[in-house]
């Protein structure tokens, strides 16, 4: 970066500066997910959405053997009807024999109901330092399924690969969290998945999207953010109608903080990756969710993950009221080892937080809490 361009950036970060305020989340930690149960050793990468009837369906990776990224890998899902209160056993959505299946993106359809999943499956064998290189037996494809009835069946895995995957790129994956339907302007009613590649052979990471305009009928492959080192994201669109791209960044140089980027055509294209020096993170998933006022966008945008530049520890919620410009309130929700996280609207002023966490480790336990978020002052 020239020296002209840091000054700049410097600038811009002290117009938009305010003053940190650290809230009381005051939350109970409910466990979903949990280490040694349900026939896996793990369960990781959490996902969550309330559907049209308001269940919340809660996503993960079942892992059989381990908590590693390959071998045998599930989808598997727990609904609850009571915000999250009290959840229904679990229910596997797909497995994949020996393979892994994972990286779930959920999204609901609201013209619909429909619950779109969109996941990806390769080869137990091929782990991603291979896929990266090239060297693996096969590639990530890409799946969608779907459920009409509130989450409880669904139907068989389609894929969609050749729509949103190129075949010079090597390491591919979804999210992981949920994705997006526009809800204003002239895309109103796109399916947008967050999403990330490399390219054969270079290990660098990429963040991209991809939508569809007819339901989930047929998938198109969207823009991608040319700086490299962003890749595990999530979506968020803002009040003043861009989509913004928060992403999980490897560029330690250039900032400690969430990188992001801007799209103002639906996800087709993106602006330069810059970044966010208040939103913290070791190098890990996050999630981000505008706190819609009675089903519209507002100015309010939450982002979660572990606030720590070292360590995935010390899981919070941290809002702006000023569409992702200044991040200045935070939610401690819990102190000790955390890792992922999903986020979701429960009431106009209340969200759920699905996420990673334990007392040894991050991953003994996916739990769900529930969050009042204070009204603007």
């Amino acid at each position: 970066m020239m020296k002209q361009e840091k000054i700049f950036i410097v600038v811009i970060a002290l117009f938009y500066s305010c003053i940190s305020t650290v809230l009381q989340a005051q939350t109970e930690i409910i466990t979903v997910f949990e280490r040694g149960t349900d026939g896996y050793a793990c369960f990781r990468i959490p996902a969550i959405v309330r559907t049209e009837k308001g269940t919340l369906l809660a996503f993960a990776e079942g892992r059989k053997d381990n908590c590693a990224d390959t071998g045998n890998i599930d989808v598997v899902l727990r609904r609850s009807a009571d915000d999250g209160t009290s959840w229904e056993p679990l229910q596997v959505v797909w497995d994949a024999g020996e393979d892994v299946c994972g990286n779930p993106v959920p999204i609901v359809d609201r013209r619909t109901g429909r619950i779109h999943l969109i996941v990806c499956w390769n080869r137990a064998e091929d782990r991603e330092s291979q896929l990266i290189s090239g060297e693996s037996r096969d590639k990530r494809h890409v799946y969608t399924l779907y459920s009409d009835d509130d989450g409880r069946t669904w139907s068989a895995p389609r894929e969609i690969t050749a729509s949103v995957n190129c075949p010079e790129w090597g390491w591919y994956a979804t999210g992981p969290c949920h994705g997006l339907q526009l809800q204003a302007g002239e895309h109103a009613g796109r399916l947008v998945v967050p999403a990330n590649h490399s390219v054969v052979p270079s290990a660098i990471y990429y963040a991209h999207c991809f939508y569809s305009d007819d339901g989930g009928e047929t998938w198109t492959l969207g823009g991608t953010v040319e700086e490299g080192g962003g890749n595990e994201c999530g979506l968020v669109e803002r009040a003043d109608g861009p989509l913004m791209l928060n992403m999980r960044n490897y560029n330690r140089t250039e900032s400690l903080g969430r990188a992001y980027a801007l799209s103002r055509d639906g996800g087709a294209s993106w602006t330069r990756m810059d970044y966010l020096p208040e939103l913290i993170e070791p190098v890990c998933q996050g999630s981000t969710l505008n706190l819609q006022r009675e089903g519209q966008n507002s100015t309010t945008l939450l982002f979660s993950n572990p606030a720590s530049t070292e360590k995935r520890e010390k899981m919070t919620v941290k809002i702006s009221r000023d569409n992702g410009q200044t991040w200045c309130e935070s939610l401690p929700v819990y102190d000790g080892p955390a890792a992922y996280s999903d986020l979701v609207q429960l009431t106009n002023s209340r969200v759920g937080l699905l996420f990673e966490y334990g007392t040894a480790d991050a991953y003994e336990r996916i739990g769900f809490a529930s969050i009042s978020i204070p009204t603007e002052k």
